[in-house]
């Protein structure tokens, strides 16, 4: 039982945001590849670990992040600047939600 609480205190410090896009005209290949890359950037230094789903006319890119401060660090990352930069030209945010807090049922 303590390790499944404290398995479970770690997930629960993890901070989830979401975000709702679709691949600018003719870049639907190259937005996911970025994508691709930056959530290696993501895992490759601690930060998050991310999860991407699509519908048919959208794509839900679905963050865990460790915590605050890997967040910010992140944001400092020049990797991970790169792809956001690389992003910018190759996909359009529908919606984004920083910060999901769980509701236990």
């Amino acid at each position: 039982q303590h390790v499944n609480s404290g398995e479970r205190r770690d997930v629960s410090s993890e901070i989830l945001s979401v975000a709702v896009f679709v691949p600018l005209p003719g870049h639907e290949e190259q937005a996911l590849s970025t994508v691709k890359e930056l959530s290696g950037v993501m895992a490759v230094g601690g930060y998050s670990r991310d999860v991407l789903y699509r519908s048919p006319d959208e794509y839900v890119l679905v963050r865990f992040w460790k915590s605050d401060e890997s967040r910010r660090a992140a944001l400092e990352d020049p990797n991970a600047q790169k792809c956001w930069a690389k992003l910018a030209h190759e996909i359009q945010i529908l919606k984004v939600h920083e910060s999901l807090e769980e509701i236990q049922l």
